[in-house]
């Protein structure tokens, strides 16, 4: 069912089981998972069905720290959420992100990788993607033609993606939420407070305001925000009648840990004949999987850093690609299609079958968990009266160290067999630089912000997302991660979210 909450009258009061705030790639899931259940199902989405420019300029924020692209373009505000312009990359977290990494601050989740796998294979069908299969050896056997680079396996390993169409959720599940009887869909209703009672430990209800002057109020059971790492933690922080600090922000961890992937070139491969790479080429259109060279979790442990991936581009055609954050400069979103565009073409034009003697080495890369990379309030406020975001990201020496230490390893098993040589880029050269250049760029994936922890004073939220200290608040997303790994967010973010629906219904009938 489909409300637009702009041709509701003025004040109403909605009511309902479980409020999801956010209708992206959690929010829908989550919805997904209620279809033909007894439960009233709200469903909350800020814009409509397409973009609108006035909805998106409601992400505008500020920006300090390293340089960063404009927050209005990262995230896209209507029904379907990033899902409508994510590129599909997909794979699993390793269990070693999981773990308390003594040598990297602040790590270690509460749950192990193989609490997710259940819901990273019920993910895949969200994701249309295709077998819940990540291993080299099952994906060669579909296509020999793809062979590893030779390296010991100590060292590195194949990291394999798979690829979405990729699934525009926004599209793919429109009808199946506006058809189903007890999901209430309601467009043009952006939360802009939560309101908790006198203590803070239950919420009892939440504003919702439009463009169109109307204010509503949401009445649930419990309530689940599917808002995005950035949003989820400014509408907590906003939300301060009760809690001065903001909804779950006693220790004042809400909005710390903003976490990004850092992606970057870092260095060049260089072989003595030509080589195509076929397992390491992706084609958009076409492609359904492929490898990245990864650091092996001993290898991380020996060398003390962060998890890495290296994907290879043929370097006549890198030397044409500038840098993302440099051409991507517009507040709209829909520039990043055009910048994808232009660099497929690119890509297009140089795809010669033999293949290359020389690569560039891409970077994707974990961030530090780090308390001063963080989302807080600006003193400026948007068209409906909320303040704005703020974000400073701030990187860390052990990023530079862990750069260097991923093309370290890779070099020296390129070296040992001959089969190719590694040449770092300048800014890695100097092992006492830790500056950034200017084309250090991330990749869109935002994490952290309300993280998952057992311990009060460091974490917002516990294994099962739920706020602490707020029995009927919970967060969904990616900003509950504790660590980035290397993979893209969305399939951890969605295996992440089916696990939380499935906790809800098992304490939904204790109460509702």
């Amino acid at each position: 069912m489909h409300i637009d909450a702009r041709q509701l009258p003025d004040h109403t009061v909605i009511e309902g089981d479980i409020c999801i705030i956010g209708a992206g790639a959690a929010g829908i899931s989550m919805a997904l998972e209620w279809i033909n259940t007894p439960y009233k199902i709200i469903l909350l989405e800020g814009g409509g069905f397409e973009y609108e420019a006035a909805m998106q300029d409601l992400y505008r924020g500020k920006t300090t720290g390293q340089r960063y692209f404009p927050l209005e373009s990262a995230r896209l505000h209507y029904f379907g959420g990033t899902t409508g312009h994510w590129a599909g990359f997909c794979s699993t977290f390793e269990p070693i992100d999981f773990e308390k990494r003594d040598w990297i601050p602040h790590s270690g989740w509460p749950i192990k990788r193989e609490d997710l796998d259940p819901f990273y294979a019920r993910a895949h069908q969200n994701l249309d993607l295709g077998p819940y299969e990540y291993s080299y050896d099952y994906w060669a056997k579909t296509d020999p033609a793809r062979v590893s680079l030779t390296f010991d396996k100590e060292s590195l390993f194949n990291k394999i993606w798979q690829f979405s169409p990729p699934t525009r959720f926004g599209t793919k599940y429109k009808d199946a939420i506006v058809n189903a009887a007890n999901i209430h869909l309601y467009t043009y209703a952006n939360a802009t407070d939560i309101q908790a009672n006198e203590n803070a430990s239950v919420i009892e209800e939440l504003t919702v305001k439009n463009l169109a002057g109307k204010q509503h109020t949401v009445k649930a059971k419990y309530f689940v925000l599917a808002c995005c790492a950035i949003q989820n933690a400014r509408l907590l922080l906003a939300s301060n009648k009760q809690a001065p600090k903001g909804l779950g922000n006693d220790e004042d961890n809400v909005g710390r840990y903003f976490m990004e992937h850092l992606e970057i070139k870092s260095a060049e491969m260089w072989f003595p004949r030509l080589d195509p790479l076929r397992l390491y080429a992706v084609d958009f259109s076409k492609t359904k999987w492929r490898a990245e060279l990864a650091i092996t979790a001993k290898k991380q442990r020996e060398y003390r850093i962060l998890n890495g991936t290296a994907s290879f581009t043929p370097l006549e055609v890198a030397k044409n690609q500038p840098a993302f954050i440099d051409i991507w400069k517009s507040s709209d979103p829909k520039e990043r299609e055009k910048a994808f565009d232009k660099f497929g073409e690119v890509e297009k034009k140089a795809n010669i079958k033999s293949g290359h003697k020389a690569y560039q080495m891409f970077t994707r890369m974990e961030q530090a968990p780090n308390p001063n990379s963080r989302i807080t309030l600006d003193s400026e406020r948007d068209a409906l009266g909320m303040p704005r975001a703020m974000l400073h990201w701030e990187l860390t020496l052990l990023e530079k160290h862990s750069l260097r230490g991923i093309y370290e390893i890779i070099g020296k098993e390129m070296g040992k067999t001959a089969k190719g040589r590694v040449r770092l880029l300048e800014y890695l050269q100097d092992i006492k630089d830790s500056s950034w250049p200017q084309f250090t760029g991330g990749g869109w994936h935002h994490m952290g912000t309300t993280r998952m922890g057992t311990d009060v004073k460091t974490s917002v939220v516990d294994a099962n997302c739920q706020v602490h200290g707020i029995a009927n608040l919970f967060t969904a997303g990616s900003s509950c991660y504790v660590t980035a790994a290397a993979p893209n967010p969305t399939l951890t973010l969605v295996a992440l979210t089916l696990r939380l629906s499935d906790h809800l219904k098992r304490i939904a009938g204790n109460r509702v």
